[in-house]
């Protein structure tokens, strides 16, 4: 690798990863920081898959530390930032990871327990983590986020929780960035279109009582780039470009990384 983050230190929220055939953002992003250089501290409510996350860092001889947080509970969230200081001395990335559908639908069927834990977790938690980590990059004098949203957020879906929670995600992304650019912190986001990562493909297969194979067919039939889904690691990359000193003078864009859907239906 090019070392493009070389001496950087990265938080990776939503590191770990629901089990499946293929990788998730979180952790394709996690592994492409560490192999960049950065030393990554990988933080998910579920410890044992960011150790794993840490295992496949440190075999390929990158330096990564786990760590365990529910953002949606702030304490936890103050907790991880203070973790991520004591580790690494610093906080010079921060990629905002979680994100959660299961339960959503039209407005006329979703239940309102659901649309609370999916707003809770999609833009709640991302805020309650950017309220603690921001305070850390003024001091130092900068840093980088990176919020991962979703082509929901401007699109139709039938989801209606998550294509708010994703929309808001956007605006606080606009916001944060016009409110910390002085500080030199940058903030952008990424909205993946369809993707072939387990959350997506597995768990959709499941509600829906649907092979994998079904699920992948149907989602790759609509990718207008190649008739094929992204990749965890397309993700990753366009996170990676985000974060590194190469966008120094990138902040507040919204960037879509979806094969095209969002220009196919404007």
């Amino acid at each position: 690798m090019t070392g493009r983050l070389e001496g950087k230190a990265a938080v990776v929220v939503g590191a770990g990863q629901t089990p499946g055939e293929t990788i998730g953002n979180g952790r394709a992003t996690a592994i492409l920081f560490a192999r960049e250089g950065a030393n990554v501290l990988c933080v998910d409510r579920d410890l044992a898959s960011a150790e794993e996350t840490v295992a496949m860092i440190a075999g390929e001889g990158g330096q990564a530390f786990a760590c365990r947080a529910d953002i949606t509970r702030e304490a936890d969230c103050e907790a991880l930032v203070a973790d991520a200081l004591a580790r690494l001395g610093r906080l010079d990335i921060l990629h905002n990871n979680v994100g959660i559908g299961a339960g959503d639908a039209s407005v006329s069927r979703l239940e309102a327990v659901d649309w609370e834990r999916i707003l809770s977790v999609n833009l709640k938690g991302m805020w309650l983590t950017l309220k603690h980590a921001l305070p850390a990059m003024r001091v130092q004098g900068g840093g980088a986020i990176v919020n991962i949203s979703s082509i929901a957020a401007i699109a139709p879906a039938g989801m209606i929780a998550y294509e708010v929670s994703k929309a808001g995600v956007n605006k606080l992304t606009t916001s944060i960035a016009a409110l910390n650019a002085r500080h030199n912190i940058r903030c952008n986001a990424i909205m993946p279109g369809l993707m072939d990562t387990p959350m997506a493909i597995e768990a959709i297969a499941k509600a829906r009582g649907e092979s994998a194979a079904a699920v992948r067919a149907f989602r790759d039939a609509r990718v207008p780039l190649g008739g094929k889904m992204g990749t965890a690691w397309d993700v990753a990359y366009a996170a990676l470009f985000l974060a590194s000193d190469e966008a120094k003078f990138i902040t507040g864009v919204v960037m879509a990384v979806d094969g095209g859907a969002s220009v196919r239906f404007g």
